[in-house]
């Protein structure tokens, strides 16, 4: 794993691909300050000059208005059609970041396979992929422009206030600094509890889709209230949470509003004073006239309407690097890529050679230690051993997962070189609880072959012995099944996950405890069917239970922690 960043860092580093687009809309946004300025400027010009006409007991000529009307169009129409561009550069920038995001975090979660659980349960890699990358939009789209246009527009209008008062620019400037420095003593807080928020939603995600996925179960317990009660008080933790959220975001807001008009009221009366003539510096003066103070006051509450909503865009960003930081254990993770490129060159199952086959894991940690073994083209063979001694690691190898030592021959080519899309191919694999998705039983099998027929369907049903019941249901083939495969025993659903290895017609299966979850008679009755339908291909299972396993070539002992104890076949342990 590559070291953490900061997150602003991080959050920079996703921009890169999109900053030109992102600096077309600060252009976009810099015009439309600017027209705001020539509005400013125009609309005073008019009401100046009425106001000296009603002053003078004339009335006022439209003249001016005339000639003041396309400028006034221009920018009228002009602004709404600059803020639209912005915006709409800005979501693009936005969305295309978050896909090039969300194909990063992935990466590593499918090269992980079936260790992708080290970045949490399906609940939380889901929160992370949607709620938490979807966080990264206000930051995107508002907050990195708001940054540069918080400068830009100050100096824009100062400089115009100038023209017409230096104390009134003063007065802007001196005033503006106390807007962002209490956005960030309140953003630090409301940073602080985004943080824990995500925390909070990931942990929630994750427990109420285990509870929904186990909801049989519960129910068979009768500990469905319980299951209740836990996702109640997770519900109120993360509104507690979302409140505490929401009252730093309204605090910070209400003090931004305070000192933005605080300062536009002190400009507001020096202003007043002045047009009096009884500023006590210079009484009986008129330091800016109407027309310029008019215009000055029409700029203030736009002077501040940036860093206002920098305040509030400061919480998008607090928001943003909550969520980057909880991304960060996936992000960084450095994913094992296979760099072989060799087609292959066999068709029929091959022989498997493992030489001293060694995998590290996390930390340096041993998850199997070095191992050799010989398996002939067609021959079954299953490997035993205590928890943890690495049986499902040699799966992980074999199906280009993790990294190792040693070599893996097939035939006479070395895994390392060949091409892995094409290895995977050739590969039949089957976990403890095969994973379904909420389809009909069709679909399900089409997952390993989309073009497969209904006759098609229907023959590796029969051969894994579904087909006499599934005949029987109203749908047939369309029957639905449920999340993770609901509507099916756990028996009925390792054969269909069977069918499935049928329709790839892979000539090597690697099978991970198969019947782990199954009862004694069902276990048997699956490993005897795996035994008549695996005929004629290389097989590795992984099995703590022998029962059913008698037509096995060979039987291989792992040691937790040492080497090979012991070979053999099958009959000879009877």
């Amino acid at each position: 794993m590559s070291k953490p960043s900061p997150p602003l860092q991080q959050l920079n580093q996703l921009l890169q691909s999109v900053k030109p687009r992102l600096n077309k809309a600060l252009l976009l946004a810099i015009a439309a300050v600017a027209l705001l300025v020539l509005q400013s400027y125009l609309l005073s010009l008019l009401f100046a000059d009425w106001l000296t006409a009603l002053a003078n007991g004339q009335s006022p000529t439209p003249t001016l208005l005339t000639s003041l009307l396309p400028a006034l169009a221009l920018c009228l129409l002009g602004r709404p059609l600059l803020h639209y561009g912005r915006e709409q550069l800005s979501v693009q920038a936005s969305q295309q970041v978050r896909l090039t995001l969300r194909q990063q975090l992935l990466q590593p979660i499918a090269a992980a396979g079936p260790g992708k659980s080290q970045y949490g349960t399906d609940g939380a890699i889901s929160t992370k992929l949607l709620e938490q990358v979807d966080a990264l939009d206000g930051f995107i789209s508002r907050y990195y422009v708001q940054r540069y246009l918080v400068l830009v527009t100050p100096v824009i209008m100062a400089l115009a206030t100038a023209y017409y008062s230096l104390l009134a620019a003063a007065i802007l400037l001196l005033t503006a600094p106390l807007v962002p420095m209490f956005m960030i003593l309140l953003g630090n807080a409301a940073a602080s509890a985004s943080q824990k928020q995500f925390t909070e939603l990931s942990r929630m995600g994750g427990r109420f889709l285990d509870l929904v996925r186990g909801i049989a179960t519960l129910r068979q317990l009768n500990a469905l209230d319980r299951a209740s009660n836990s996702v109640a008080h997770a519900a109120e933790r993360y509104r507690d949470s979302s409140m505490r959220v929401l009252k730093m975001a309204f605090l910070s807001g209400a003090v931004l509003e305070f000192f933005s008009a605080l300062a536009i009221a002190l400009l507001a009366l020096y202003l007043g004073l002045g047009l009096l003539g009884i500023l006590p510096w210079a009484k009986g003066e008129i330091p800016v006239p109407y027309q310029g103070a008019l215009f000055i006051l029409l700029l203030a509450p736009e002077f501040y309407a940036p860093l206002r909503q920098l305040g509030s865009d400061y919480h998008a960003k607090a928001l943003a690097e909550a969520a980057i930081t909880e991304l960060q254990p996936i992000l960084l993770q450095q994913a094992w890529q296979h760099n072989g490129n060799q087609p292959l060159s066999f068709a029929a199952a091959p022989a498997i050679h493992i030489n001293q086959l060694s995998i590290a894991g996390a930390e340096g940690r041993q998850r199997l230690a070095p191992l050799s073994i010989a398996i002939a083209a067609g021959e079954r063979i299953a490997l035993q051993g205590p928890s943890g001694c690495g049986k499902s690691s040699v799966l992980d190898a074999l199906l280009g997962f993790t990294p190792y030592q040693g070599e893996i021959w097939l035939n006479q080519q070395a895994l390392s070189e060949v091409n892995l899309p094409q290895w995977q191919a050739k590969l039949g694999y089957m976990a403890q609880q095969s994973r379904f998705i909420a389809a009909s039983i069709a679909e399900n099998l089409r997952l390993a072959m989309p073009a497969a027929t209904d006759e098609q369907l229907k023959q590796v049903l029969h051969q894994v012995e579904l087909w006499p019941l599934l005949s029987r249901l109203p749908l047939g083939l369309d029957t639905l099944l449920g999340e993770r495969g609901l509507g099916l025993s756990g028996g009925q659903l390792q054969r269909l996950a069977l069918a499935q290895l049928l329709l790839r017609d892979a000539p090597i299966w690697l099978l991970d405890e198969p019947a782990a979850h199954l009862d004694g008679a069902t276990a048997y009755r699956l490993h005897q069917l795996i035994g008549r339908l695996s005929l004629g291909k290389t097989v590795i299972i992984v099995s703590h239970q022998l029962h059913g396993l008698d037509w096995l070539d060979q039987v291989i002992q792992l040691p937790e922690g040492g080497n090979l104890l012991r070979q053999g076949g099958a009959n000879a342990r009877a």
